[in-house]
């Protein structure tokens, strides 16, 4: 193959995954966001130790973060619509997008950032200093008060740089959709190896989007930290 038809294909795949591109952000952005919907009061829950709901969390957190990512792609996409109720659903009006794979993969990337990012906020509270607990009650807080006023947001500041790289690593995850037929940017590189038999271009270009993808992401989170973390950097003299 001559450098000329290598580069065609690179630039080939690179336009197919930029195609693509819109549904590797969105499957990113909704599991990122319902999951953080989910991680939030987990993690309040989590944190205290020794009562029934933490013990239903805890196992939540197990399961999601004791097995691959992949096979609990699996056991949603093919093990949930193997019930016949559900199986029932997707025939009615209405509910024919229960058909589509995009569905069944949000649900499994949401689910297990949820779990992770439980553990990273619940953590993040356990570390609070006490000095804001002491203040919060000199100001007369009630403890739930104190939790969502000021324990809370501190915690999910400091949380920050560890919840950057899971949004990261979802980002990174959604490659794994393309095993249920859904077209993203991996399934778009798949399918031009189908047709070129080059791999190695094709995979190449999409992990230059990923890279790009990567990159943006971590600047964000930069900035991010910048501004709600300054309080916590070394005072200038």
């Amino acid at each position: 193959m001559s450098e000329d038809s290598t580069l065609l294909l690179f630039v080939q795949t690179l336009w197919a995954c930029i195609q693509a591109l819109p549904t590797t952000l969105l499957l990113t952005g909704l599991s990122i966001l319902i999951g953080l919907a989910i991680a939030i009061p987990l993690a309040v829950v989590h944190h205290r130790h020794t009562t029934v709901k933490e013990r239903l969390v805890q196992g939540f957190i197990y399961f999601f973060t004791g097995t691959p990512l992949l096979v609990q792609i699996y056991i949603i996409y093919y093990g949930l619509p193997s019930f016949d109720w559900v199986a029932d659903l997707m025939q009615q009006p209405g509910f024919g997008f229960l058909k589509d794979g995009f569905i069944w993969a949000l649900m499994a990337l949401t689910l297990n950032t949820a779990a992770y990012s439980t553990v990273i906020f619940s953590g993040s509270i356990r570390n609070t200093d006490a000095g804001e607990v002491e203040a919060a009650r000199a100001y007369g807080m009630w403890p739930r008060q104190a939790m969502w006023r000021i324990i809370l947001p501190s915690s999910l500041r400091r949380a920050l740089p560890a919840y950057s790289n899971e949004v990261i690593m979802i980002m990174h995850a959604t490659s794994l959709a393309s095993t249920v037929t859904v077209s993203e940017m991996t399934n778009a590189a798949s399918l031009i190896v189908s047709s070129s038999y080059r791999p190695f271009v094709a995979y190449s270009a999409a992990a230059v989007m990923y890279l790009l993808l990567t990159l943006i992401l971590v600047g964000g989170f930069k900035l991010l930290e910048k501004r709600f973390m300054a309080h916590l950097g070394p005072r200038s003299q």
